[in-house]
């Protein structure tokens, strides 16, 4: 599976745009603890180009910060968007029952009965917690809640996630994929 994710790290912030007119930028992070995210500077953009990070203060929905290289305004802008990653040896050891999103990302997905789902090719966070977006072969995708009770196990030396979908996920997936586009009854 393809990724944007440089080798041997993990995406801990992005920057969400300009903040001010002195070069400082909006970083949302990632982090668990969201401060903690100036611990693991300097911090990398996917192309691979270094920041070092100074927090300057806590702002709506994340922080104003400096990267370095960064004094204008118009440089902070572009980087709207930029993800920004850290080594993982930076990163701090999981629990064995917590997982780096990007650990996730490539596992194969089986349902309990052992059928195969797909692979996960997204983790994502909307706020009311982690969702596993399957690609299904065929190209359809699907959704799963990412908590114990619909993913049962994660198994990262198997590279597998079993999972039990809430009861009808699996059937609304297949209707959808029989479905044209616009929703359409395919032929």
């Amino acid at each position: 599976m393809e990724r944007s994710d440089p080798e041997g790290m993990i995406c801990v912030g992005a920057v969400a745009g300009a903040f001010g007119v002195h070069g400082e930028v909006r970083l949302k992070s990632f982090c668990a603890e969201p401060a903690a995210i100036a611990e693991y500077a300097p911090l990398a953009d996917p192309a691979g180009r270094s920041y070092g990070l100074e927090i300057t203060r806590a702002v709506k929905g994340g922080f104003a910060a400096r990267l370095t290289g960064v004094a204008t305004r118009e440089q902070a802008e572009a980087l709207r968007g930029t993800r920004l990653f850290a080594p993982r040896d930076r990163l701090p050891a999981l629990p064995d029952d917590e997982f780096y999103h990007a650990d996730l990302v490539g596992l194969g997905v089986r349902d309990t009965g052992g059928a195969e789902l797909g692979r996960i090719r997204a983790v994502h966070d909307h706020g009311a917690g982690d969702m596993l977006e399957v690609a299904q072969p065929g190209g359809t995708e699907l959704l799963i809640p990412f908590t114990r009770a619909a993913v049962p196990t994660v198994d990262l030396a198997a590279g597998l996630v079993v999972v039990d979908p809430p009861e009808g996920l699996l059937d609304r997936a297949a209707r959808r994929a029989a479905d044209g586009p616009e929703g359409e009854e395919a032929p």
